[in-house]
């Protein structure tokens, strides 16, 4: 069976994106000296937009930043769209900054995009979120081996509602079980909500994404957790991991902040200094444990490090369901 373990990708990071620092921040001609676009390139409900929203609003209450955040959905080819309109349009402004995900290194690998992590400004990583499949709670679908022997006899026959990049993980599960990956019956939604939309509908059997993109659903009952990918039983989640299963795969999500290319250095520091300390508050301690995100923070070098770290793990990864 094959695991992908490289930077245990079970610590991956998610980014979040935020403003300013402190009163100072306020003061005419410091940065920044309006209000910063906080961008989830994804549909509301989705990771990046709790991201985002979770971000902004936990800087205001901090008074970490005291500029206006406002964060603005951008939908569209799973934030390539947005990508490329950052990178081709938003050159060295600082006022504008987008949350991403593992989802950059998996379109950079699918060939979803031209671009990648090197062709914007990596600032900094905030938290990691884990995987868990999913089902409707009445489902006649009680564990994950229920889905992956009904996918060894008809990979076609369940419907598996993910992400572009959220198939990743589930060809993962695929190929550990001695299935076929290239035989899965995808179909592509961008957020948990409409995961959750269509699992409550009938028209997808299982999903999978970030545990808190389907939070709502499980807390009200109307969606079961059948696995969480992660190396061991998480506190706060009634359910057991893929390796409990006997499907040894092991995978969390990294969530950060990008902003566009040549950034100004002064825009670049708050942010990563505002993240910074962001990430050693008390509210977004609490945050994190609400949303099961693990909280993990990077910046500068260090985090483009990983960030390369990943896309030669997740390139491996792809080999290993497409080859």
């Amino acid at each position: 069976m094959k695991r992908i373990t490289a930077l245990s990708l079970t610590a991956f990071m998610a980014l979040g994106l935020t403003a300013c620092g402190d009163t100072e921040g306020a003061q005419e001609g410091a940065y920044p000296a309006g209000p910063v676009k906080v961008v989830a390139p994804a549909d509301p409900g989705s990771g990046w937009d709790l991201t985002a929203r979770a971000i902004a609003q936990d800087l205001g209450k901090e008074k970490i930043v005291t500029t206006a955040l406002p964060v603005e959905n951008r939908p569209g080819a799973v934030g390539t769209v947005f990508l490329a309109e950052m990178i081709e349009r938003q050159k060295g402004k600082d006022d504008v900054v987008a949350v991403t995900s593992m989802a950059m290194n998996v379109n950079t690998t699918i060939g979803q995009t031209d671009y990648s992590y090197e062709d914007v400004t990596m600032i900094a990583g905030i938290s990691a979120e884990n995987y868990v499949v999913v089902a409707n709670a009445d489902s006649d679908i009680s564990s994950l081996t229920d889905v992956t022997d009904a996918l060894s006899k008809d990979a076609g026959s369940v419907p598996v509602g993910a992400a572009t990049d959220d198939q990743f993980p589930f060809s993962l599960i695929v190929d550990a079980a001695g299935g076929d990956a290239k035989d899965v019956n995808f179909v592509t939604y961008e957020g948990g909500g409409e995961q959750s939309a269509a699992l409550l509908a009938g028209d997808i059997d299982v999903a999978i994404a970030g545990y808190s993109e389907f939070q709502p659903m499980i807390e009200s009952g109307d969606v079961k957790v059948l696995a969480v990918l992660s190396e061991e039983r998480v506190e706060g989640i009634d359910a057991p991991t893929a390796k409990e299963q006997g499907i040894d795969v092991s995978l969390a999500n990294w969530r950060g902040l990008y902003g566009p290319p040549d950034m100004p250095a002064e825009a670049v520091d708050f942010w990563a200094d505002s993240l910074e300390e962001l990430s050693e508050s008390e509210t977004w301690k609490a945050t994190a444990k609400k949303n099961q995100w693990t909280t993990q923070f990077m910046r500068g070098d260090e985090f483009v490090e990983y960030v390369a770290d990943a896309q030669a793990t997740v390139d491996e990864g792809y080999k290993l369901v497409n080859e």
